[in-house]
């Protein structure tokens, strides 16, 4: 059985689709383990950031516990995320 509007439902799923796109926050944990600069070297390679959101970052994690250190897609942000946890810091999408 056909939809009475196909047109609105369609619209509705790219909608879906687009704020899919730029849902997701990397977070990543603070620990005992790994020092600020590393935490900070790996967010500037991994993350693309600046010296100083890397270091506005660790300081959040320290404080915090946690930071939303990038947003975006699930796609975009898993291969950072893997690097991340390959650098021995604790790190999920959600």
């Amino acid at each position: 059985m056909s939809t009475p509007f196909p047109q609105i439902e369609e619209e509705e799923i790219a909608l879906e689709e687009l704020l899919d796109l730029e849902s997701h926050d990397l977070i990543v944990f603070n620990d005992d383990i790994n020092t600020f600069d590393h935490v900070a070297n790996i967010l500037v390679k991994v993350c693309k950031h600046t010296r100083e959101q890397a270091e506005q970052c660790t300081l959040i994690i320290h404080y915090k516990g946690k930071c939303a250190v990038k947003k975006g897609s699930q796609e975009e942000l898993k291969p950072m995320c893997e690097a991340i946890l390959d650098a021995g810091i604790q790190a999920t999408i959600v």
